[in-house]
């Protein structure tokens, strides 16, 4: 672990505090009612309704403790995985807890079970696969209407989920990188690893059979109008993952590094390179080991890998409470805000 998250680690997580959570009751179609006033208040959940032609998706939104709208707050977009919704995500991330120290706003869509039986984000179909289509509009959407009912920083935009939510974050960082400054895939896969059911199942068992830096190219055009703008990536995986195979990690990494050699000037000529420029290890007191791996250029980190050895398909460092959980490893909420506070669009 490096010495600046060790020293945030440290400083802020003697500030946490576990929190009630106040239920707000707003909900609409399209927008989000807001629910208190101009007065500092505990950090509470407010509720939202958002829809288009592609279907509606609720949500649910974390405005951190002392949000008053006097002060433009950053906005992280969470996604959830498989047989998971925004409670048990909040509840096995803690990252409400981080929001409240950081002052920033978590937004947390839920997956219909109408839309996928074990409420799965549907990241390998076509039509969600694209700007301006599909699942990845409703979440575009979802944030577009949270920056209308709060005073959001609309430079200081992220997103992050895990597995299925991993996958679907590849996707919004390939086609909205407009909005979003960075984000942290966990335990996910490139962007189109997959673009059919069953080739999706081969993907979690084998990883995809897709070349990164195919994919890499298809991610930079996603956006509509490709532009020499870099997307930051955080991953993080288990090396004993048996849903998703490491792999889709290490893909992952390779494919947002292409996207980024052709954001930077345009063209494919390995300006960013897949070889990362340090390489470090380090142990949970008590807990996993890990190795952080950074690839640098122009100076900032476009990607940043952790694998977590002997971990298997989990939040690393979550409340063991909840499911899909390693409280063994390095805090994954915590080092992930680390990792996209640094960033502005």
């Amino acid at each position: 672990m490096s010495p600046t998250i060790t020293q945030f680690l440290g400083r802020q997580w003697e500030q946490l505090t576990c929190k009630t959570s106040r239920w707000g009751a707003a909900l609409c179609f399209g927008a989000l009612f807001v629910i208190g006033t101009a007065q500092a208040a505990p950090g509470h959940w407010d509720f939202g309704l958002y829809g288009n032609v592609y279907g509606a998706r609720e949500y649910q939104v974390w405005v951190p403790d002392g949000y008053t709208g006097s002060s433009p707050r950053p906005l992280v977009l969470v996604l959830h995985g498989c047989a998971n919704d925004p409670n048990l995500m909040a509840g096995a991330s803690r990252f409400n807890d981080v929001a409240d120290v950081e002052g920033f706003i978590a937004v947390y869509p839920r997956q219909n079970v109408t839309a996928n039986g074990t409420r799965c984000w549907n990241w390998q179909l076509p039509i969600n696969q694209a700007r301006g289509s599909g699942e990845a509009s409703i979440l575009a959407g979802i944030v577009d209407a949270v920056k209308g009912g709060y005073n959001v920083d609309a430079s200081r935009v992220y997103v992050m989920g895990i597995s299925a939510g991993g996958a679907m974050t590849s996707i919004m960082l390939a086609c909205y990188s407009d909005m979003f400054a960075a984000g942290a895939v966990h335990s996910g896969g490139m962007y189109k690893s997959a673009t059919t059911i069953s080739g999706s199942a081969y993907a979690l068992l084998y990883g995809s059979i897709y070349s990164p830096e195919s994919n890499g190219r298809l991610a930079w055009q996603c956006a509509g109008s490709p532009s020499p703008r870099p997307t930051p990536v955080l991953v993080f995986h288990g090396t004993n993952d048996s849903t998703v195979n490491p792999i889709n990690g290490e893909q992952t990494v390779r494919q947002f590094l292409q996207t980024n050699d052709l954001a930077d000037d345009r063209l494919d000529n390995d300006s960013v390179r897949y070889t990362a420029t340090s390489t470090s290890t380090s142990q949970v007191p008590g807990g996993r080991s890990y190795t952080v791996r950074d690839y640098l250029y122009g100076g900032r980190v476009l990607a940043r890998y952790y694998t977590i050895n002997g971990m298997g398909h989990a939040w690393s460092g979550g409340d063991g409470a909840f499911p899909f959980t390693d409280p063994k490893g390095p805090d994954a909420s915590v080092i992930s805000w680390v990792f996209l506070k640094q960033y502005t669009r």
